[in-house]
């Protein structure tokens, strides 16, 4: 769960998708190389033993997006994942603590 403001900073996937008209995806317009394989390619490639690994603050759970807070633990306290910020209000719903 992400704020409008940090839902433009969400990485991209690397499948396109099938409906082009408002897709953040699409490879017109210098978004990705047509025929790359994603495997060889080095940039922006993700490394589970990076250096730069970013853990949840509350559960100290390695975060896969660039974030403070895992998406269990930001659901649950209704918090951006990404800035921290107050996105829902969840003091009238029933969560356990697993």
């Amino acid at each position: 769960m992400v704020c409008d403001k940090c839902e433009k900073k969400l990485s991209k996937v690397i499948v396109p998708d099938k409906w082009k008209d408002g897709a953040r995806n699409v490879t017109e317009g210098g978004g990705r190389k047509i025929n790359e394989n994603k495997l060889l390619s080095k940039k922006n490639r993700w490394s589970p033993y990076g250096t730069a690994t970013t853990k949840c603050m509350i559960c100290k759970q390695q975060v896969h997006q660039d974030g403070k807070y895992c998406n269990t633990c930001a659901y649950s306290k209704g918090l951006c994942a990404m800035c921290g910020k107050q996105v829902l209000d969840t003091k009238m719903y029933k969560q356990s603590n697993v």
